[in-house]
């Protein structure tokens, strides 16, 4: 039987012993097991119409990429984002980051391996999540980006890869900071292993805002041997938004 099978199988009877609740609204979720009800769906921002470089919310799908895109060059290939960081999106983000909430980390995983799936990108050969600083780990008990890794690669049976590379300096908080700070403050912030790298690697993170991060991880896989880094996140940030450090009590 197929992994995918398998995984589906699963599923469903998880669904009969534990019946999918919504993490938003308790409503009944949907089968087969994800929590997350219909109606509240509906709600979340799809980010379709998005610069075909950074995943930048754009008013119409031209196929252009963004006027930063156009100014400079980003060492990852493409990004894609489900949704958009805008109510209610935003609010489950920071659930899930800030106050630790796991299982809505879980449905922001499923909804981003299903949106990917049914927008036919390209499968890499192996998933990476943006590694998070020691410190900042053991304050926050986990790291977000490999919380969503780990449903996603399940679902689209893809390998978890955390031996690549690792994050070698301590830097700021990236809220807050400019766009020409934010690169700043990563330059330097990572390093690759020496191990054998593949050559189509996605990143894995919560959310986009100016790309600093991911284009700063992406430098140093490519140098490493990568010949092809894509982002996938949950959210991108809009322009308005970028500048501005995310809200963590509503």
């Amino acid at each position: 039987m197929q992994r995918g099978r398998v995984h589906n199988w699963l599923q469903t009877v998880q669904g009969w012993l534990l019946p999918p609740r919504c993490v938003r609204c308790g409503c009944p979720g949907r089968p087969p097991a994800i929590d997350l009800c219909g109606y509240c769906e509906e709600e979340l921002v799809a980010n379709r119409n998005a610069c075909r470089c950074c995943a930048l919310p754009l008013p119409a799908a031209d196929g252009a990429p963004c006027v930063a895109c156009q100014r400079r060059t980003r060492h990852f290939d493409a990004a894609f984002a489900a949704y958009r960081y805008e109510y209610p999106v935003d609010r489950l983000v920071q659930r899930f980051k800030y106050q630790g909430e796991l299982a809505v980390g879980r449905v922001l995983a499923e909804l981003m391996a299903r949106a990917f799936a049914e927008r036919s990108i390209e499968v890499p050969q192996a998933l990476v999540p943006v590694p998070l600083a020691r410190a900042k780990r053991r304050e926050r008990g986990f790291n977000q980006a490999l919380e969503l890794a780990r449903p996603i690669a399940r679902t689209l049976a893809l390998p978890v890869r955390l031996d690549l590379c690792a994050r070698v300096r301590v830097t700021r908080d990236q809220a807050g900071l400019a766009a020409r700070d934010r690169r700043r403050n990563v330059r330097g912030a990572f390093a690759a292993s020496s191990v054998n790298m593949p050559r189509h690697l996605a990143l894995i993170d919560d959310v986009l805002t100016t790309g600093s991060t991911c284009d700063e991880l992406a430098r140093v896989l490519k140098r490493a041997g990568a010949e092809r880094v894509d982002v996938w996140v949950v959210a991108r940030a809009g322009e308005k938004r970028s500048q501005t450090p995310e809200l963590r009590n509503w």
